[in-house]
């Protein structure tokens, strides 16, 4: 037998453990130790009943990553689940920790179930840019029903264990324990009761309501936003109406397609590119610093959500604002947002008190910062202001302390020079709002202590989020290429594009909103001062924004205000388009001698994509981002970039560099100041190379 399966017996239950930690992913030789221990259970006379289980912390977490993208190896997973619902004596699943995937499959290929409390399940292979292949569509509707069925599959989504339990897909769930003990005390109960196999093949099917699937392929087609795996889901769920032996030739068919679609290829893609991120080399062995107690400077709407990060991931928190009253109004805002958290049933109301009672200071005095281990400095995006935070954090804070500024564009560098210590100093970026948001940018700039840079992203890895390493440059990675792909996006308005039609093409595309909708969200005056930042430093070929900054003037702020790109009131709260700016472009071209002219859909993304390609292929030839992989998360977890495309260089490597570069070499024609193609990515074509050669 296989050395990660063992097969052993307690009195007449046979016990067959499976031992590949971490997690129990179904390798090769997990695969083949289950067909081994089957063939054993078989022959064993004097085992009545069997126990899967998995060693660890967990059941089988699913598939084996080091196996993606190769070649299937033999004993096929359909295959070795077969075998085990076939077994002519009763096989019981014990879960505990996840039944994930092909380990939800394992269990349901077994006769019976048993839950520990805290365990869940779930099938997330949608997320991977495929469905389910091992029988899970097949099985599962036999259990719980259709509906419930689709749901699960389509949104892949954990089910926690008693709602397993009440959809049917445990038969039973037990305290927290042993899973051995669980499993052979559940065996002795059925064969002390006389139940004998019970396969879940053999089930009736449900029945199949064309006009359901229907309603069900029109709600998933608009939440996948493209991702095709999700709504051929439903198609293989559906195929349970056939014979059994048909319906897992139908979900296996549609598996292999899916399996060689390029959504597939970039959301493995994404997948791994999310744990690589943060494996740097000159982080090899290097040690983050003590990190139990975080200090915030500001308690706006990014320091308090910075604070409500660090609380739920357990750290101490201090927060220091001007005075008492504006300390007060950071600590009501926090404790609003843990209620939301309380409201929604993601934290008890205890931990809601322990936090706001035991790990929350809010405060006016730096000296409150003597010991804190890191502090994040949230003030307004001043250079001046954030050196002179810079001057007095300097003061206060202990030998050691790791400084960051949660600045979006300013030079860390510049910041760090403030201090005594610029080698403690580093950029933390983090999106809003910043107790939801997954990206952390840590900007590191030069001289800037090893272990200081460690520290951040240890705090990123304490509060669940994803960091990514950049370099110093305005914007850092994701806004220095934000400017770029939203530069396009306004050159087209003013050649004659309308923004409502940039923004469909965007959203067309797989973002969840276009630039103009987003810049209403976010507020026009950001940009607006942002223009205003750089204009000493402009290029003179640059072209400006005009509309943008006539917006801002008529105080047009966006949702803020009730206007800005579109209207926003009670009748349209998500905004409509507003028909006054078609006047105000025609008067701005008029103004600037443009003659309009039409944009199709396909040329805006043919631009959009292309600045945005172009612009991150600087970044990465620069080393702003270490590698494009760097990149792609950036954009994947920070600006909406759909995932199913696997990020900007992903999408770009799948296109054909050759064609992007031809694509900006005739935009070049025009502008060739903003179309000037990136030196790496002409390179690369050069060379017959990709980004994915690069990571």
């Amino acid at each position: 037998m296989a050395g990660s399966v063992a097969y052993e017996r307690k009195g007449r239950i046979a016990l067959i453990r499976v031992m590949n930690p971490p997690v129990n992913a179904l390798s090769q030789a997990v695969r083949a130790g289950l067909d081994d221990a089957m063939e054993q259970f078989a022959e064993d006379d004097d085992a009545a009943a069997a126990v899967i289980l998995g060693d660890g912390r967990s059941f089988i977490a699913g598939a084996d990553l080091s196996e993606f993208g190769k070649p299937p190896q033999r004993p096929y997973l359909p295959d070795v689940i077969n075998r085990i619902e076939a077994a002519d004596k009763p096989v019981i699943a014990v879960i505990h920790g996840t039944a994930l995937g092909g380990g939800l499959e394992v269990a349901l290929g077994a006769h019976y179930r048993v839950a520990l409390e805290g365990a869940s399940v779930g099938l997330p292979e949608v997320t991977l840019g495929v469905v389910p292949g091992a029988g899970g569509t097949q099985r599962l509707p036999r259990l719980t029903g259709l509906e419930p069925a689709l749901d699960i599959v389509t949104s892949a989504r954990r089910v926690p264990a008693a709602e397993a339990a009440e959809l049917g897909i445990v038969d039973a769930l037990r305290p927290a324990s042993d899973p051995a003990e669980a499993g052979v005390a559940f065996a002795e109960e059925l064969l002390a009761a006389g139940q004998g196999v019970r396969r879940v093949r053999e089930l009736p099917a449900p029945g199949i309501d064309a006009a359901m699937l229907d309603a069900w392929r029109d709600k998933v087609a608009a939440r996948a936003g493209g991702q095709i795996a999700p709504v051929t889901a439903i198609d293989a769920v559906a195929a349970c109406a056939l014979p059994f032996t048909d319906g897992l030739a139908e979900e296996r068919r549609l598996f292999e397609h899916l399996r060689e679609s390029p959504q597939r290829d970039a959301l493995v893609h994404a997948f791994f590119a999310e744990r690589k991120v943060a494996r740097l080399p000159e982080l090899e062995d290097v040690a983050a610093r003590a990190l139990g107690h975080v200090g915030v400077i500001g308690g706006g709407t990014m320091g308090a959500g910075i604070a409500v990060a660090a609380l739920l991931a357990g750290l101490e928190v201090t927060l220091i604002e001007r005075d008492g009253e504006a300390a007060e109004a950071a600590a009501a805002s926090i404790g609003r947002t843990l209620e939301g958290s309380v409201q929604r049933g993601k934290l008890s109301a205890g931990a809601r008190d322990e936090i706001l009672t035991e790990r929350l200071r809010a405060l006016s005095d730096y000296d409150a910062l003597a010991r804190a281990d890191l502090v994040i400095e949230a003030v307004f995006e001043s250079m001046e202001v954030k050196q002179e935070v810079f001057a007095r954090l300097d003061t206060v804070c202990r030998p050691g302390a790791v400084l960051a500024t949660n600045t979006s564009y300013l030079d860390v560098g510049a910041i760090a020079a403030t201090t005594s210590r610029p080698a403690d100093v580093i950029g933390l970026h983090f999106f809003s709002p910043a107790h939801v948001m997954k990206l952390v940018e840590v900007v590191v700039p030069e001289g800037a202590d090893p272990q200081a840079v460690a520290t951040g992203f240890a705090l990123a890895a304490k509060m669940r989020k994803i960091a990514v390493r950049s370099g110093v440059c305005d914007g850092f990675i994701g806004n220095r290429i934000l400017s770029a792909y939203r530069a396009a996006a306004d050159h087209m308005v003013l050649d004659g594009a309308s923004p409502f039609e940039i923004d469909r093409a965007v959203v067309n595309f797989g973002f969840p909103m276009g630039p103009y909708a987003m810049s209403d969200l976010a507020g026009l005056d950001i940009g607006y001062m942002t223009r205003q930042r750089k204009a000493a430093t402009r290029d003179a070929r640059e072209r400006v924004p005009v509309h943008a900054d006539r917006l801002y003037e008529l105080g047009r702020l966006g949702r803020k205000t009730g206007r800005g790109y579109y209207i926003y009131d009670d009748e349209t709260p998500k905004g409509r388009p507003d028909p006054e700016l078609d006047t105000l472009l025609a008067d701005i071209r008029a103004e600037l001698g443009i003659t309009p002219r039409s944009f199709p859909g396909d040329e805006i993304r043919k631009r959009y994509i292309g600045a945005m390609v172009n612009e991150a292929a600087r970044v990465v030839g620069e080393g702003v981002a270490r590698r494009p992989l760097d990149v792609d998360v950036v954009l994947l977890h920070g600006y909406g970039f759909p995932r199913w495309r696997g990020g900007p260089m992903k999408h770009a490597d799948q296109i054909g560099l050759y064609h992007i570069l031809a694509d900006i070499r005739a935009l070049a024609q025009e502008d060739d100041f903003f179309w000037e193609p990136a030196p790496l990515l002409a390179d690369l074509v050069a060379r017959g190379a990709d980004f994915d050669s690069l990571n």
